[in-house]
Formats: C-alpha cells, structure tokens, sequence
C-alpha cells in the first residue's frame, strides 16, 4: 500500500525514477517544490492518499493480525474474509504465496495451521500460464479455510505447481497436519514447501534430528530465544535509507580523496571503505563480480559483471564498488577485520539459494547481511565462523532453504528456521581427522584467495600469502564438503543422490560444460569416502 517512489515517478518524470542513490532522488524530488511543479502537488496527493490508507489499517481495529509493517492490500482481504466466515464456514481465496510463508502473515496463518483450521493450500508457479501478464516467476496459492467450528485433521498441500492438473498426481499431494507445519517451522507456523512425498519424508527426519538455527519458542514463557551458534544477524547500510552516507568513485576524486591498497580511499587520517552489496558475492567468493552502473534502467540501474578467472587469480585484484562510504560510520556497528555474509536477494529456483563468503572489513549494504559474533564478543569467533559458513554453503542446508523461500529475498526469519549441525558435532572425528580443523582448512583455502582477507587467514592461524585460484581444486573441495554435510546431517546416499536431482541448473550447467552432472558424481564419490572415515583422497573426476 506504501507510494512506490520510483514505479510513480517513472510514469511521470523517469529522470526522477532514473536517480541510483535514494538521496539524489529525493533532492529532486524536493526541487519540485521549489520550482513550483504542478507535479509536487500531485505527488503530495498521492502520498497522502496511501499513508492515510495505512493508517486506517493500522488503526481501524479490522486488522489485528496482518496489518503489521508494510501492509500488503490483500493480506487485508483475506483478514476479512476471516472475520466474515460462519463458525462452520468454508473460505477459498486466490492469494500470492507470501500468505503462508511471510512473517508480517505468520500470525494469521498460524492461527489456522497450528488449529486444523486450514483445509488446503496449493501453491502455483505462474510461469506465464495463468497470466500472462505477470512474472513466470511469480507465485500463488489457492488458500482454503474454515470457521472458528470447522477443524480438519490434515490439510492437503502441494508445491511448485505448473498445471492444475498435477493435483492428480498422488506423489504431488501431501497431507499434513498442524504439528508438521510446527515442527518444521516453530517461530512462523508457516507451510513447509516440500514438492513431493520424498522431500516431506526427508525433511521431517532431520528436522526432528537437527536444532534450527534460532528457536524462538522460548520468548512465549518470557525466556530468552535458543540459538544454536553464538551470532547475531546484522544490515549494516540500508541501500534506500543511507543512501546520504555513500560516495561514487568519481566524487570522491573530485573531494581529493586518492586510492590505497585493499580497495581504500584515504583523505588525510580519513578512510573510506568500499560498499559491498550481495550481487558481488557469490559462494565462498567475495570478488565474484563488479558493479557496472546503467542509469537508463530504472529499476535496476547497478548490475554485476562477473570476475574473470585471470582476475581471480590475481591475488591484489579488488572487485568494483558501486559506492565507498566512511570508515568511521562502518566502525559504528563494530563488524572487525571480516564478516560472514550471505546474499539475501534469492529465489527457490535459482542455480544456488542461499549463497554465503567471507567478506573483508567494509561495508555492507542491506542486500548483504553479515553474522556477527553475539553479545560475548569476537572471543571464539574465528574458531566458530568457518564451519558456519561451510554449513550455510552445503548443498544440504541449501536444500532445505529452498524449500522455505517463496519470495525473492532470503529473509533472517527464514534463516532461523533452517536445520543446522550442532557445533558440538564438529568435535567428532573422521578417520584420525577432527571435522572441526578439517573444515577449517577446506574453508580458508576456498575463501583465502586475495591479501584483503588476510586477517581472516591469521585469525585461522595461517599467515602466509593467499591461495592461487583453481576451479578445478575449488570444484573437489566444495564437493569433499558437500558430502560431509550430508554424513553430519545423516542423509544416506539414496537421499543425498535425489537431493541433488533437486538442482536442476547445477547439473545442466554441468552438463553443458563436462558433458555429465559432474557435481553429483563427486559429491556421492566423496560421500563413500567420508562414510568411510577418509578425509584425504582425491576421488577420481
């Protein structure tokens, strides 16, 4: 319901909508009122329209449970609906998917999944065939519900649809009941998104193995919420609202500010910082691509550029930051020498969902959130973040993330929710190994490959120079620990062969390249290995 700033504009005065920075463009906004445009009388119509909406939302009494933040007009339809129902009354709505899975909407629909009061939820992909009009990718659901009276033992659900006749299709089809839906997602109640029967077997089996990552369940009994690993999640720069605090390249020369090694600029004492955002990152790679500015694209003016191999192996070589901002605003939320990130814009049907890197001391916009050490400090840190990055970055974890994501952002409410390894397993052994110093080492080794991670690499106890860049070294020790993960989450090789038949673009970029889905073949030659309790051999490619 918020005036969208840019969508308006770009009707009406695309210069406007065109700005790369939020500050630019609401200096230009401004300037309407001060050259006496009709336009900033109109503008102020509409803006006022909108929040008055909101307010009435907010305020009305109509809307306890989905009114919350950034009020999406149909969340209010369906919280009508709700209140207009009989005691034994059916209601069927068209709905985007975020109904099931958002948390501003994890209130209501937990009011009715943990109840028995959902009766089905199907959820469809567009793909242009529904409308044509709107994205493919594109989701919705058909969401059926009863009265306050009428309880159902099981709902019947189904994911990923394209055709409505593969409701047909019993493997399609799941019956779950209100304990699934919590059990799988505690802190929402929200729809666990499993695509066919084997996918709700699996996942319901670790789920009741593995801790999610923080389980708030406490905080209803006034206890702290319960995390599995001692960090805090944290946005640095929100790329709209700071938008104030960045600088380009060309202005900062012109300011008399000069580079420095490490991707610096300096001006006396001052320093400025490149601005990381999660387009230049990509799996245990913070140099994956620059930022090439298109002013003439409206929506997305900044897009990457990937990094070169030959790039890459340059070890002084520092990807392009679409801004810099000062060191002493990146030094205000205490991030250190470096970080774990992860991208947080996303998609289920995406190559990889959840993507995660080291990153170097910078700063980092909202697109990029960083997992800090929690209230204890940096103590332990360095020893912890190396095998939390390596379980973000399992084909397993990312399996089960994309079974939760239906939007195109991977929310901090979603991470939470997600199955992770207990640090306490890490202390085990493979073979004479202790999985704990074995993943440290394949993680440096991946991450480690330019001199501005360098305090990552001491603070593992490694001060020599970075690694030399080699796809096919990279491939193999992703792969080692690919299967590891599965061992440590206990997925036996039936289940880790289909998990990863899951990733469709994986093995057609593998196919493409090698001729065969390379990846799999590693991953489950490494698993025997690793059942095996064999950490060091180099399978066979």
């Amino acid at each position: 319901m918020k005036l969208q700033e840019v969508e308006w504009f770009a009707e009406r005065r695309p210069e406007i909508a065109r700005a790369v920075r939020a500050a630019d463009r609401k200096r230009l906004i401004a300037a309407l009122k001060t050259d006496n445009d009709p336009l900033w009388q109109e503008y102020l119509t509409a803006k006022e329209f909108a929040e008055t909406a909101i307010d009435v939302a907010h305020s009305c009494g109509d809307y306890p449970l989905l009114s919350g933040g950034d009020v999406n007009l149909y969340s209010l339809f369906v919280e009508r609906a709700q209140a207009l129902i009989q005691p034994n009354g059916m209601v069927g709505l068209l709905t985007p998917s975020g109904i099931a899975a958002d948390k501003g909407a994890s209130e209501f629909f937990r009011s009715i999944s943990g109840t028995g009061g959902l009766r089905s939820l199907y959820d469809f992909e567009n793909k242009k065939v529904f409308f044509p009009d709107i994205h493919a990718s594109f989701k919705f659901s058909t969401l059926v519900f009863g009265g306050g009276e009428r309880v159902f033992k099981r709902a019947r659900c189904a994911f990923y649809l394209h055709r409505v006749d593969q409701l047909k299709d019993p493997d399609r089809l799941l019956l779950l009941g209100p304990e699934d839906f919590l059990s799988v997602n505690p802190n929402t109640g929200a729809a666990p998104v499993f695509r066919v029967r084997r996918d709700a077997d699996i996942g319901t089996a670790v789920y009741r193995r593995q801790p999610v990552l923080v389980d708030h369940r406490r905080e209803a009994k006034n206890l702290p919420a319960k995390g599995v690993w001692p960090v805090r999640y944290v946005t640095m720069f929100h790329m709209t609202n700071d938008s104030k605090l960045f600088r380009r390249r060309d202005e900062l020369e012109r300011d008399g500010w000069y580079p420095v090694d490490g991707n610096h600029w300096k001006q006396g004492n001052a320093e400025a910082l490149p601005l990381y955002e999660g387009k230049m990152v990509q799996m245990y790679d913070h140099r994956a691509a620059n930022i090439v500015v298109h002013s003439d694209n409206v929506h997305r003016a900044a897009q990457q550029e990937a990094t070169t191999v030959e790039h890459h192996r340059d070890p002084k070589f520092f990807p392009t930051p679409q801004f810099f901002v000062h060191a002493s605003e990146v030094a205000k939320v205490g991030a250190g020498d470096w970080a774990i990130a992860f991208k947080d814009v996303t998609a289920p049907t995406n190559m990889r969902t959840m993507i995660a890197a080291a990153v170097p001391a910078a700063g980092y916009g909202n697109t990029l959130p960083v997992l800090l050490p929690d209230s204890e400090g940096f103590k332990g840190y360095s020893e912890l973040a190396p095998l939390l990055l390596a379980n973000l970055c399992s084909l397993a974890f990312d399996y089960f993330a994309r079974q939760k994501v239906q939007g195109q952002h991977l929310n901090w409410y979603i991470v939470e929710q997600l199955p992770m390894i207990r640090p306490e397993q890490f202390e085990g052994k493979l073979g004479k190994r202790k999985i704990a110093d074995f993943v440290r080492e394949e993680v440096l080794r991946l991450s480690y490959t330019a001199w501005d991670l360098q305090p990552f690499a001491r603070d593992l106890g490694f001060d020599g120079a970075p690694f030399v860049w080699d796809e096919e070294d990279r491939r193999h020790r992703i792969a080692r620990l690919d299967a590891l993960f599965f061992h440590l989450y206990g997925i036996k090789r039936d289940d880790a062969e289909y998990i990863l038949e899951t990733f469709p673009i994986v093995r057609g970029q593998d196919e493409k390249a090698r001729g065969r889905f390379l990846t799999k073949d590693l991953v489950l030659a490494y698993l025997n290995a690793v059942e095996a309790g064999d950490l060091k051999t180099s399978v066979s490619a």
